[in-house]
Formats: C-alpha cells, sequence, structure tokens
C-alpha cells in the first residue's frame, strides 16, 4: 500500500503499476488510515524532512506496524553531501543573502543520523541502525545538469526561475564554473542519503 497526499502522485503509481497486491490512496503521514498493527513493514521514502510534524508521522508509522516488524525511512542529505543541490546554493549564496535563507540543507537538520536515530527512539521504537547511502551520479554536460532547475518546482527550480535572465545566467555561470568536470564522466558528483532501520 502506498500513500501519499498528491492526487496526481497517486494517480501516476496505479497507472504505472499494474499489479493486484498494490494499492495507493491519497492520505496524510500524520494520519494513516490503515488500522493498529496492520503491516510487517512500513517505510517512509525521500519524504519525512518535508512533513510539518515529523513526530506524528513516525508515530503514526509505528502504530500501523505489527510487534517485531519493521519501521524504516531514508532521506537525502541536503545538509552535507547532495552536491547536485549544495554547488547551486552555495553559488546561490555567494551573492544573494535571500538564496541562504532557500538553502535546502538548513532547514533539513533531520538529515542527519544522530536527529534520525533520536526520532525514531522518541517514538519507542527499538535496535534503531543508521547508515549512509553514497550514490554516484553522473551528468553528460552542463546542461544536463542545469535544466532541471528550469523546471519552476522545489526551492531551488522555484528559486532560480524567480530570478531575472542576467541574475539567472550570472548564477547558472557560477555554478559552471566550480563544478567538477571529468572529460571522460561528464560531470561526477555524489548523492548521499541517510537510511534508518528500526523494530516495533
Amino acid at each position: 500500500m502506498g500513500v501519499d497526499p498528491s492526487e496526481t502522485y497517486i494517480a501516476s503509481a496505479s497507472a504505472q503499476i499494474d499489479d493486484r497486491r498494490t494499492r495507493f490512496d491519497i492520505g496524510d503521514a500524520q494520519a494513516l488510515r490503515p488500522a493498529t498493527a496492520t503491516f510487517d513493514v512500513v517505510v517512509s521514502g525521500l519524504v519525512l524532512n518535508f512533513v510539518p510534524r515529523l513526530e506524528l508521522a513516525v508515530a503514526e508509522m509505528a502504530r500501523v506496524t505489527r510487534s517485531g516488524g519493521t519501521v524504516a525511512a531514508y532521506v537525502w542529505d541536503y545538509a552535507e553531501d547532495m552536491q547536485l543541490m549544495r554547488y547551486f546554493w552555495d553559488a546561490a549564496g555567494a551573492s544573494d543573502p535571500k538564496a541562504k535563507e532557500l538553502d535546502g540543507g538548513r532547514p533539513f537538520w533531520l538529515c542527519k543520523p544522530e536527529p534520525l536515530s533520536k526520532l525514531f527512539l522518541s517514538a519507542g521504537l527499538e535496535d534503531v541502525e543508521v547508515r549512509a547511502i553514497e550514490v554516484p551520479t553522473y551528468f553528460r554536460d552542463f546542461d544536463d545538469y542545469w535544466s532541471p532547475f528550469l523546471g519552476g518546482q522545489g526551492p531551488a527550480p522555484s528559486y532560480a526561475m524567480s530570478l531575472g535572465e542576467q541574475r539567472r545566467t550570472e548564477l547558472r555561470e557560477r555554478i559552471r564554473a566550480s563544478l567538477p568536470t571529468d572529460p571522460e564522466d561528464g560531470i561526477p558528483l555524489n548523492a548521499r542519503a541517510w537510511a534508518i532501520r528500526s523494530v516495533r
């Protein structure tokens, strides 16, 4: 069973996965509809740091998990090693104090091992284990890297598209100058996620 507050996401998932064993519902992670002790495994993928009341979400994950079941999650390390975003925000913040306030690494305090562990332990979960997942990412060229920032969705693209043409060009060139390049592999960047697993 997959749950998301977005009707569009639910419709897309339902259209792509045609399997009787699966179901997708519109819902709120902070108030899950399933009964207590329904699932053997409950996982939150790349979403906890966007939930307004994290404690409620993890408590709900624990509630709908059977005793002895697994409660897990993973979040991008926006604060330090999500290099795709770090290069963007570091360049933006170098010339615009407002960009520093929007920097995804600042509000995402959860995206580190210690806060994640505390959050799960506070929900009464046991055998909490956190580990890093390192994901090498490669961009063919600078246009391949830059094009996602022109979509206008999310803090970084929204910021990029809010700039006038000249300032956006200046930001683009500042980022281009700072990125590592490899003649064979294009632009190699690392993306780290923190994964946490616990027992109900």
